[in-house]
């Protein structure tokens, strides 16, 4: 049943918007408040270190509960904050703020996810998932560069109005037209927790964090980037977003066709990107085509990167589906902070340039993981001779 993944999607779009539509108004929240750009990155990497830490404790909490209430109680919450947040409120109120919905994003991911592959054909397992989780890239074509472009042209309060006006038409979507979704079958908290024991499972958790830590170290501070490196006015920068946002769709696509036969050469290709990106970024220069394509590549390697996490730690947890993206959205989080709250900490002593270069030494210590992990299943998998 399509409709289940476009709507879950839909609500996609909106969690993404209010937490990386962050990323392209920085600049401005950080003048201000009067604080340094990497104080400003607090905003983001807080919201990603709840999710972190309470994401799976609140989906093992919600496993019994109706998926479409548990979709509407999540949406709910974005529209209160991005609100409250559009207010200009004290910066410890907008950090607050901030919070407050992220201990539901997990919940709405999972269960979106969860919810669409129940009804899809087994084959058609990953495709449908790449539909729920394409809201991402959709979010970082459009809502995320026009949260840049209204805080350029008009101010970044405006940027928030927008996130909850997507918030509401989700949040209608999921109520109008998602019938009551029961859990019918709940399994024991101590039969989901049991994937916590597998020795793969963990190696997959800690590559997904790696691989989100490498992407983010330098994507939570774009805007910042683009402005100080590559000398772009604010619009330039809006624009780079779209570009960035409209590879990432391509590659969400072509990464969901392929990846569930082709996982870990899916996989370190897209981590690659964390390699060539930074020498790239180096060599382009300042404007015009090269600095155009380089953006483009980044984009196309970043977007399916989250897709890919999803898949892998879900292929290694199949018997807890909800439990493992859950776990997958919370490890990539934690990722999200580390690497922004990492790469904020070196601008802060050096400069932005250098945040590229962070996320490579991120990206290759995955590289290194994902071949250990081929290492240890082929070994596992190989037939064993017995002497006669």
């Amino acid at each position: 049943m399509k409709k289940l993944a476009y709507i879950g999607c839909l609500g996609v779009i909106g969690i993404i918007t209010t937490e990386f539509g962050i990323i392209g108004i920085l600049p401005q929240v950080a003048a201000h408040y009067q604080i340094t750009i990497d104080k400003a990155g607090v905003l983001l990497s807080v919201f990603a270190l709840v999710i972190a830490l309470t994401g799976p404790v609140m989906t093992l909490l919600t496993s019994g509960v109706d998926r479409k209430k548990v979709m509407l109680w999540s949406m709910g919450l974005f529209i209160l904050s991005t609100l409250g947040s559009a207010m200009a409120p004290p910066f410890w109120l907008l950090l607050v703020l901030r919070m407050l919905p992220a201990f539901l994003q997990p919940v709405y991911i999972s269960n979106a996810i969860a919810a669409a592959v129940a009804v899809a054909p087994p084959k058609q397992a990953h495709r449908t998932m790449s539909v729920v989780m394409g809201g991402i890239s959709i979010a970082t074509v459009t809502t995320v560069p026009l949260s840049t472009w209204l805080a350029a042209h008009i101010n970044w309060q405006s940027a928030f109005m927008m996130q909850t006006l997507v918030s509401i038409i989700a949040c209608l979507s999921i109520w109008l037209l998602l019938p009551p979704m029961p859990v019918k079958e709940k399994k024991s908290y101590g039969d989901q927790l049991k994937i916590l024991k597998r020795g793969d499972f963990l190696l997959t958790s800690f590559i997904n964090f790696m691989m989100i830590a490498a992407w983010f170290s330098t994507y939570s501070y774009f805007a910042d980037y683009l402005g100080q490196e590559k000398q772009m006015s604010e619009t330039m920068i809006s624009s780079m977003m779209l570009l960035f946002g409209l590879t990432g769709v391509a590659g969400n696509w072509l990464a969901g066709k392929v990846i569930g036969s082709h996982m870990a050469a899916v996989t370190l290709l897209l981590l690659s990107g964390t390699i060539v990106i930074p020498f790239a970024l180096a060599w382009c220069g300042y404007e015009g085509v090269p600095v155009m394509g380089v953006i483009a590549l980044w984009g196309l390697w970043y977007a399916p990167s989250i897709l890919a996490g999803a898949v892998n730690m879900i292929s290694a947890a199949p018997d807890a589906l909800e439990f493992a993206n859950s776990l997958s959205v919370s490890t990539g989080n934690l990722g999200v902070s580390v690497g922004t709250a990492v790469s904020g900490m070196v601008i802060a002593t050096h400069s932005v340039a250098y945040a590229p270069w962070v996320g490579m030494a991120f990206g290759v210590v995955a590289i290194v993981a994902v071949l250990l992990r081929t290492f240890l299943r082929t070994r596992t998998s190989a037939p064993v001779c017995v002497a006669q």
